[in-house]
């Protein structure tokens, strides 16, 4: 079964330098492991790594041992919906891609939310 993005049609990549997804397939794919729902595709900003580093979950700190170079603004990667709620809540919610944000994410904020901060590409 094809994975479905929040606009009805096929998941398209979010980034696969740095390899994201919850699979690390380059996709923000879910299914029953992925607690955090990692379905949002978004392009980090300074504010918003600032944010999440603050929450305890500091996305910019490299992690050897997962191969993991840390992001810096202008990555994109695949964010837990709940934190991008967060993030959006506070002011400081990164920009998605909306082509690569999967059905799920519906399930957290509304298509207008994410329709406000959506880039073109």
């Amino acid at each position: 079964m094809t994975a479905e993005n929040i606009l009805g049609g096929k998941l398209e990549t979010c980034c696969t330098s740095p390899m994201t997804g919850f699979y690390r397939d380059g996709q923000c794919n879910t299914g029953a492991g992925d607690l955090g729902a990692h379905v949002v595709c978004a392009e980090v900003t300074e504010e918003f790594l600032e944010f999440t580093k603050s929450k305890g979950n500091d996305l910019s700190a490299p992690v050897p041992r997962f191969n993991f170079a840390g992001l810096k603004p202008g990555d994109r990667w695949c964010l837990c919906a709940s934190r991008w709620k967060e993030a959006l809540d506070a002011g400081v919610a990164p920009p998605v891609i909306l082509s690569a944000t999967h059905a799920a994410a519906l399930e957290y904020v509304s298509m207008n939310e994410l329709k406000q901060y959506a880039l073109s590409h």
